[in-house]
């Protein structure tokens, strides 16, 4: 199987050859033996029960007794990853997966999509948290909401100035801190007067529409330590720090020494840029007790989580990929590709390509590694979830790779062993009970709806970007009217998201959202001169007929919001992204008509 592919068909289906020397950059990024796959195909296999050993050896199953020496595997064999020791002494990792994902035949709903830190609350401390999104959570399944669709939650990487992108986190694997309701966390009861200058100071960033991470990071990190320094009891805590295992001591100790030397990990000293080095497991027992502060902050990210996902089925949102300065990157660093990033080929709405400055796997080092990295961080996103958005899942069959110092226009695609890691989503999804959602939005390649299809994973169908109505759209689909990336319907209808582009530094094109306000008024079957306060329900209306399983609709249209959460090709100053708060607490979308119109548009 050849890694790299030597040409692909562009957004408007012409042939582009990759020129040599970008070809030979991504192999470089690569490492040795990488432009061949044969060599590694023995390190993994996709099993069925029955089916005959790839080779000869013992098979030990997931839990850890053995089979024995056999050549046939059992009628009876357990789903899981088990392992095969071969007589010619490697070691093969066997998925025994269940080929497609869970997804209940009857499953219809609707359901809200959000990003937590714009659904603020009169209480929460100048940012949406996870008791913002129990409450959200209560008052939508009253309505008749089905699940909520919730933007990225992992922690971005430590330091005194949180990266405001969810979509660039440090890990995939632990949550953000910010998210914590101080007020709920186990012990602040004890210490409630030290709290009060904290939580007043935290409540008055409320009046601010712009959401200030980094004054909302000191206070509720400086909280969070009052709260530790009285000794609250550990009992519970202990319990789960020894399940979460190793993992959370990494990435506790690396907090601990992103503290020390700051953000970064490449500009570390060399000893404690090797999460295995002695330098690193020193600093894990000389602060002991800050490593253990940082793990029990996750302790309690981990039960405020839980509590918010109980009224509804909140569906996950894994990110394509990881900060590279960030914990995954520095913890899985010999399975990432350090010198090239992940983006985009030029399309009709991207005419210079896109560069997300996220490290890819390589792809036969993961399959060394037995694919952990990967399955534990779908395991990590579906904790207390019961579905999961893969955030541009065309990745897993392919990506497109630039190489460091290059733009976008010189990438190449690499390809990815995709009968494998769909094998290890639909082992998870089964385990779990979570449904599957596929961002697979943009320039699809021929077969990849057809796989996902088979494999039971949701697509993604938009009106704004779909040319036939939603009647029409499939019934294994998750639907919506746009997207944080898209402009809302208000930014269409209006116009206004032409002003926003300009005044975020991009160039504004009056062509594509007059495309995008065409499809809206075919999406809804309303004339040109419509006003926006029919428009806007009518849509939520005509997509919740549609056949797809699954509707989200955007609190930003609920509420007519002409921004749109994130301006892609920007950043700050130009440009506030992931920084504009909803301009109404939640309190107020209880009783807000314009929010109850779209709830009942909605409801199926």
């Amino acid at each position: 199987m050849t890694l790299v592919d030597d040409e692909y068909t562009d957004a408007h289906e012409r042939r582009r050859r990759i020129d040599p020397d970008v070809r030979a950059a991504v192999l470089a990024a690569m490492g040795p033996d990488s432009d061949d796959d044969a060599t590694h195909e023995s390190h993994v296999a996709v099993v069925r029960p029955g089916a005959v050993l790839p080779a000869a050896g013992e098979v030990r199953l997931e839990d850890g007794s053995t089979l024995g020496r056999i050549g046939v595997l059992p009628a009876d064999l357990p789903l899981g990853y088990h392992h095969l020791q071969r007589d010619d002494g490697i070691v093969q990792l066997l998925i025994a997966g269940p080929g497609r994902c869970h997804l209940p035949r009857a499953l219809r709903a609707w359901g809200w999509a959000i990003q937590l830190a714009a659904t603020r609350s009169s209480t929460s401390w100048g940012i949406g948290d996870l008791a913002d999104l129990r409450r959200l959570g209560e008052w939508s399944a009253d309505a008749g909401a089905g699940f909520m669709a919730v933007g990225p939650l992992g922690a971005p990487n430590p330091g005194p100035d949180p990266e405001p992108s969810p979509y660039y986190p440090s890990t995939r694997r632990f949550g953000n801190p910010l998210y914590l309701r101080v007020e709920e966390v186990p012990g602040a009861e004890r210490v409630g007067g030290q709290l009060a200058d904290l939580a007043a100071a935290g409540r008055a960033l409320g009046m601010d529409r712009l959401i200030d991470r980094r004054r909302v990071a000191a206070l509720k990190m400086l909280a969070l330590e009052r709260i530790w320094a009285t000794g609250p009891d550990r009992s519970a805590f202990d319990a789960w720090r020894a399940e979460r295992g190793s993992a959370l001591e990494r990435w506790a100790t690396f907090v601990v020494l992103t503290e020390r030397f700051g953000a970064g990990w490449h500009r570390w000293p060399e000893p404690f840029r090797d999460p295995e080095g002695t330098a690193v497991k020193r600093v894990h027992v000389e602060e002991a007790d800050r490593v253990a502060f940082h793990g029990w902050v996750q302790w309690c990210f981990d039960r405020q989580l839980a509590e918010a996902s109980r009224a509804l089925m909140r569906v996950a949102d894994m990110p394509v990929g990881v900060d590279p300065g960030g914990f995954d990157a520095w913890d899985w660093q010999g399975q990432l590709a350090m010198g090239a990033s992940i983006g985009a080929p030029p399309d009709r709405f991207n005419a210079a390509g896109q560069d997300w400055g996220l490290p890819p796997f390589i792809p036969h080092r993961l399959r060394q590694a037995a694919y952990r990295p990967f399955v534990e961080t779908i395991q990590a996103q579906l904790r207390h979830a019961g579905g999961l958005r893969i955030d541009h899942v065309l990745g897993l069959f392919r990506l497109w790779w630039i190489p460091s110092g290059q733009d976008p226009t010189r990438g190449a695609y690499v390809r990815s062993r995709t009968d494998e890691l769909l094998e290890i989503v639909a082992l998870e999804s089964h385990r779990g009970q979570a449904v599957v959602i596929g961002e697979d939005l943009g320039t699809v390649p021929a077969g990849v709806r057809r796989e996902l299809r088979r494999r039971r994973l949701l697509s993604t169908r938009l009106a704004l970007f779909e040319r036939v109505p939603p009647s029409r759209y499939p019934a294994q689909s998750f639907a919506g009217v746009t997207t944080h990336d898209l402009p809302t319907v208000a930014g269409v209808w209006n116009g206004s998201d032409l002003g926003d582009q300009a005044t975020s530094g991009v160039t504004p094109d009056p062509g594509a959202l007059a495309l995008l306000r065409s499809r809206l008024a075919r999406a809804a079957d309303v004339g040109a001169d419509a006003p926006l306060e029919e428009v806007v329900p009518r849509l939520h209306e005509r997509v919740a007929a549609s056949p797809s399983q699954l509707v989200a609709a955007i609190l930003e249209d609920a509420l007519r919001v002409e921004e749109r959460p994130n301006m892609p090709g920007t950043v700050a100053p130009a440009r506030q992204n992931w920084s504009l708060a909803l301009p109404a607490t939640i309190e107020d979308l209880e009783a807000r008509g314009d929010v109850r119109v779209i709830v009942e548009a909605l409801r199926r």
